[in-house]
């Protein structure tokens, strides 16, 4: 049985041209990635064609989110692997478009902005990230049109905020989250573990090992499980934490005292020059 080669789109002409005939015969189902595609993209793709008869992977490796000394440079383009886990995977098109077609006019005058949300945690971390996300993902949203798009529970804080985008701004996409793909030593897949030497990564493993601490102290009330997780990094030294905090899902602002039902404990930490995000959910 052959593969079929998806259609590679990199203008805006070769696009509108290959969604045609996707959009005659059904919905579409949008994957934004910026490539280095591991297992845990397949999984988006894969439950991307469970949505609907067409799948549309973008690759683009969006500078608008990368501030300054971040890793926009060194951040892996393996374009031909990518092509070929869409192929795997059944995908229809891949758009592939460099800066000049995302930004025609150079970067947008006009941004998304984020909202207070965006200025806490990763947004506090990484100051202008969540704006850079949204502008171009809302871009993504009007170049392809799709019915439904698919993107990663692990970036717990991004995919709150593209929902509340989505909510608040009228926009005509239906926004399914995929939950994160481990390793089988628990550590959440990412197109940056490639960074990770032996050393680095087993240090890596310390938020996977404080998320479940914390989730294991969930009878105990907010400030425990915080506290056990927190633990848990404090205890290995390679790790440089940026926040571990305990957020409602809801809002995704910091819980209040006495709250009752689902949580989601987030974590981010840097080893060597690598950083690494996590979170799971919580049942207080």
């Amino acid at each position: 049985m052959t593969t079929a080669v998806p259609v590679v789109a990199h203008s805006r002409a070769e696009l509108a041209d290959a969604l045609r005939p996707l959009t005659a015969s059904g919905g579409v189902a949008l994957v934004p990635t910026m490539g280095a595609l591991h297992g845990g993209h397949r999984s988006l793709l894969a439950l991307a064609g469970t949505l609907a008869p067409s799948v549309v992977a973008s690759i683009f490796v969006n500078p608008m989110q990368f501030g300054p000394g971040e890793d926009l440079g060194r951040y892996p383009r393996t374009f031909d692997a990518d092509l070929a886990a869409c192929a795997d995977e059944g995908v229809a098109v891949v758009f592939t478009p460099g800066p000049d077609v995302v930004f025609p006019d150079g970067e947008p005058l006009v941004r998304v902005d984020p909202g207070p949300v965006g200025s806490t945690l990763e947004g506090a971390v990484r100051p202008g990230h969540f704006a850079g996300v949204l502008t171009v993902v809302l871009k993504l949203f009007g170049l392809v049109r799709p019915d439904v798009a698919v993107f990663g529970e692990k970036d717990a804080q991004q995919l709150f905020l593209i929902r509340r985008m989505v909510r608040d701004l009228d926009v005509p996409v239906r926004v399914v989250g995929a939950p994160t793909v481990r390793e089988d030593d628990g550590l959440a897949l990412s197109s940056r573990n490639r960074y990770l030497d032996a050393t680095a990564r087993a240090a890596g493993l310390g938020l996977s090992r404080a998320l479940r601490a914390g989730a294991a102290a969930a009878g105990a009330g907010p400030q425990a499980v915080v506290d056990a997780a927190t633990d848990v990094l404090a205890a290995e030294p390679a790790l440089t934490v940026d926040y571990c905090a305990l957020v409602d899902p809801s809002t995704f602002g910091d819980v209040r005292h006495g709250h009752r039902g689902p949580a989601t404990l987030v974590v981010a930490a840097r080893v060597g020059g690598t950083r690494l995000i996590d979170n799971t959910g919580v049942q207080l």
